[in-house]
Order: structure tokens, then sequence, then C-alpha cells
């Protein structure tokens, strides 16, 4: 059976399927991975793998979606979710119970355990938005440790899991605080325009969630149907000088303001640099959504990253700016 989501077969040494808390201090307490490189596996949906990986794959498939607090004041909910929930179900039943502000984070392909990790996000929204805490397990002493939610230091598609601690943490769940009143976020362009098109002024939570599936898919090729890791690059980010700049040539290019200066669609640059339905060997650029790259069929993981490669040096040849992968090359 093939775990990643660009369907790219894949080998380890070891690969070790977790679903008890205790599976997982055994196998911290024998030093197996003290010893050797591991990789921690969620739905992999964010994964490239490129060779045979020499270590161990730590599959976590714990369960568990529990409510552990409401406060009829301030209508706060926490929600604690095992991080080996499908993340889409985890969405699912939180509006099917009415815990409210998950909404805009339907349909993102990977598990729990990965929200915080990647600081998942779409339409408007961000896992950070509604994560109160992370409790993780240290791989080098079996402790836990739960981290609030400054103490994640989350930015784009980033955290303190990511960037400072990379395998020194595994994430075993997640609490969310949610609402038990619903305030929808319909700020985000294309899904304000999408739910004026269905002419839907109020929506529901099933409503907007199932507007935003829509939209998701309508741009995004589904991971049972064609093999890809979803967006592949991260919006780049660039100074206000060199946005004026680009803008000055390319009137139409997209672009939001951060605090740093403007955030590129990264989409947007792989277009016009020609890139949109355009192949190398047996992976292509998807040609819905340039954002994304694709499984032709039998494609390898040296394939993927020799179109990613090709791709990048293009848009910094052509915009002088740099793309940087956030799909995760094994």
């Amino acid at each position: 059976m093939i775990y990643n989501t660009f369907s790219i077969p894949a080998t380890a040494d070891r690969y070790l399927v977790i679903s008890q808390k205790q599976e997982l201090l055994d196998i911290i307490e024998q030093g197996t991975l003290q010893n050797s490189p591991f990789f921690i596996l969620g739905g992999g949906s964010n994964i490239v793998f490129t060779d045979h990986y020499h270590g161990t794959i730590l599959h976590l498939e714990n369960k568990g979606i529990n409510l552990l607090s409401e406060n009829p004041e301030t209508g706060d909910i926490l929600i604690q979710a095992a991080a080996g929930e499908n993340w889409d179900t985890f969405v699912q039943y939180c509006i099917a119970n009415h815990w409210h502000g998950a909404e805009n984070l339907t349909a993102i392909p990977g598990t729990v355990g990965a929200s915080p990790v990647q600081n998942v996000g779409a339409y408007g929204v961000e896992a950070k938005d509604i994560i109160h805490s992370v409790q993780a397990i240290d791989t080098t002493t079996g402790q836990e440790r739960t981290f609030l939610n400054d103490e994640c230091q989350f930015g784009y598609r980033s955290s303190i899991f990511k960037k400072k601690y990379g395998n020194q943490y595994v994430v075993w769940s997640v609490t969310f605080r949610l609402q038990s009143t619903y305030k929808p976020d319909i700020r985000y362009k294309a899904l304000s325009e999408a739910l004026t098109t269905a002419g839907i002024d109020n929506p529901t939570p099933r409503q907007l969630s199932d507007t935003i599936a829509t939209l998701r898919w309508s741009k995004l090729p589904r991971p049972e149907e064609t093999g890809s890791a979803g967006s592949f690059f991260k919006n780049p980010i660039v100074t206000t000088d060199h946005y004026n700049q680009l803008k000055s040539c390319y009137p139409d290019i997209v672009a939001y303001p951060v605090p740093d200066g403007f955030k590129l669609a990264a989409g947007w640059l792989i277009e016009h640099a020609g890139w949109k339905g355009r192949s190398l060997g047996r992976c292509g650029v998807y040609h819905k959504q340039a954002l994304v790259l694709v499984n032709l069929g039998g494609c390898t993981g040296n394939e993927v990253v020799a179109l990613a490669d090709a791709i990048t040096a293009d848009v910094q040849k052509l915009f002088g700016v740099t793309l940087e992968k956030e799909a995760i090359i094994i």
C-alpha cells in the first residue's frame, strides 16, 4: 500500500504504525529513534519520496476527538483531537456538533497532527487561529510537553515544530479553541464571490463548508484520482520595492500586502513563466492550478524534483523571485 498522496512507491528500513502512546514510549526507550534517522508520517499529503528511506518511518494512527470544556459566558469550546485523526473528518465532526471556527479549513488533506506543524491554512483562516495548545512527546526523553499557542511560534506554513525542533517532538494531540456562536469568515474574495454566485447571503456552517470544498476541488486534483502533494510551493514574500518593480512590468500580478512587504501568488508566477499544463518526464504542472505538480503516471520522486527545480529556475530568471518548496522532499 502507498502511504503518500503523490502515489510514488517508497520503501524504508522500518515502517512502524503507532496507535497507542505506550507504543511510542517503548520505541523511544528502546533507542530506536536515537540510533538511526526517522520520519513522522501522518497523511502523507505533503511528501515526495525520492529514494529508499534509510531509517524508520513512524506512521501515527492514534484516534479520538473529545470535548474538554465549554464556557457559556465566553462561548469558548475546547476540543482535543488525536494527531492520527484525518483533518477533514475532524472539521466535519466539529460542524456536525456545532463547534464553530474550523469551517474554512474544509477539505485540506492530511492529519490533525500535521496542522500545527505546517500551520495549514485556506480561505483566510489558518490553524493557528483556532489552536489552543499542542500536546507533544520528546523523542529523546519520552517526556510529554504542552505547547500553548504563543509558544508554537506560528508563521506562514511553519511553526516551532518545523523550524526549531524538527523531529525532536512528535505531536500526539492538538487542543482547539472553537466557538458555540457561529460567525462565518467570508472575507476571502474567491469565497465571497462563490457565495454570491450561489445566491447565499448568510451561509450556514454546512453551506460554507460545502462551498469551500467545491471551490477547492474545482482548482485542485483529488488525491484519490491524481497523485500530487497539493500546493507544492509557498507563496513568496517580497519587499515593497521589489513588488513595485514587478507591478510596473506586470500590472496584473497577483499579490497581497503583508507586514514585511507583499505576498505574491506563486501560481501566478509559475503560470506566467509558461509552466501551467506543461510536463517534464512523467510529472506535470496541473492544468487548472499551476501551484500543483501532479503524477502523470509512474513518475518518480526525482522527476518531481527535476520539474520543481526547472520551474524555480525560470521564475527566478524572469521575476527575480526564489520559490520555496512547501512539499517535503525525502
